[in-house]
């Protein structure tokens, strides 16, 4: 009897062991978890790829349907806002997913540690406006974003996936792990956040000549070793100096506002403009090749003949010039991103040189280049 349970107790102790090392092993792996997740968030400068690996990490990591989180407007906003920063969670169209800065809510997140499940707000702020944004996502966890005692942004967790034999609550461990995630993904943001805001031309809202260099080497990289084409494209303002000239400088400023808004609106998510200097921008498509790129080259030119531009009092009509070069593998194989540009200028050189208010593409096999139709 003595010796069974003696088996019993060296049964149970080795059990006991085996458990052990089985939490150690997991601790061991979720900080390396964290180290990779910690290094991605790092590597990612600019804003909006960051914000989707930080919702992709969050979701994974916490087994959730979806994810959202709500970050200050740029530039001094008022308000926290959720935009395009989603996935995987259901979105009410007739609510503004906004949160004043000022709000009660905003100040008890930003002095309050810790991570908050939805009736724990809802009963503090029941029948605030805050609240019934938060509300109509329904999410399982509201986490927020922290860095010096500076809320940077709210994270809100969707809908926690069914797992067999485990619990669909969060246990204090998994919300410990959502808080380091969030406090890496807080200082990831503050970092993207200042490095965008040094890279932007404060007028215009582009991108800064500098910057657009770097990103287009990074592309220029991508595609040579995917094989992709890639287009640059180079605009300036007709007779820019009669703006300055005829109305003022400010009318000068409201007319470049004006043009980098067109531009802006006319590429896609993936592509990306700058102010290129003076008069002078530059917009870059991924994956575009000459009838792409002469198609938004062309939309951006008749879009800026067509919209008339008013400045106290005065209707005036611009127009720009462009001139576009193409990286390919066979045509151009250039590894230069200042080659590229220095293409796409000659070909804006022909707009100027044959009339204006055109848009030329280079041919770097003859050193020419051909016209669109004005």
């Amino acid at each position: 009897m003595a010796k069974k349970s003696a088996n019993s107790a060296k049964t149970q102790d080795q059990e006991k062991e085996k458990q052990v090392i089985a939490e150690f092993e997991k601790h061991i792996y979720d900080l390396q978890q964290m180290l990779e997740i910690s290094k991605s968030f790092c590597s990612t400068i600019e804003f909006s790829p960051l914000i989707e690996s930080i919702l992709y990490v969050a979701m994974a990591q916490m087994r959730v349907t979806g994810a959202g989180l709500f970050i200050s407007e740029k530039f001094g906003g008022e308000c926290f806002r959720l935009s395009e920063n989603y996935s995987g969670i259901a979105i009410d169209p007739t609510v503004e997913y906004k949160i004043k800065i000022d709000s009660p809510l905003i100040e008890f997140l930003s002095t309050t540690p810790g991570v908050f499940e939805l009736k724990d707000l809802s009963e503090r702020f029941a029948g605030t406006p805050e609240i019934k944004v938060i509300e109509s996502l329904n999410p399982s966890l509201i986490v927020p974003l922290m860095l010096k005692n500076h809320l940077n942004g709210i994270l809100v967790m969707g809908e926690r996936i069914f797992v067999e034999n485990i619990s669909s609550a969060y246990t204090s461990y998994e919300r410990n792990e959502i808080q380091t995630i969030a406090s890496l993904a807080s200082v990831a943001m503050h970092n993207a956040s200042l490095i965008d805001q040094s890279t932007t031309d404060m007028m215009t809202k582009l991108r800064l000549k500098f910057y657009f260099y770097n990103i287009l080497e990074d592309r220029l990289d991508s595609a040579f070793s995917q094989d992709q084409t890639l287009s640059v494209i180079m605009f300036d303002i007709d007779f820019f100096k009669k703006f300055n000239d005829t109305y003022g400088h400010a009318c000068g400023d409201y007319v470049l506002k004006k043009t980098a808004e067109i531009i802006s609106e006319s590429i896609r998510e993936g592509d990306l403009a700058s102010r290129y200097g003076g008069e002078e921008f530059t917009v870059m498509l991924c994956n575009a090749g000459r009838e792409e790129a002469m198609l938004v080259a062309e939309r951006i030119r008749k879009k800026i003949e067509q919209t008339e531009f008013f400045y106290e009092g005065h209707t005036m009509h611009v127009a720009i010039s462009g001139g576009i070069s193409v990286f390919s593998t066979e045509n151009n194989p250039v590894r230069s991103a200042k080659i590229l540009v220095d293409q796409a200028d000659k070909a804006l050189y022909i707009s100027k040189r044959n009339g204006r208010n055109m848009v030329t593409v280079y041919e770097p096999s003859s050193e020419c280049a051909s016209k669109s139709d004005v």
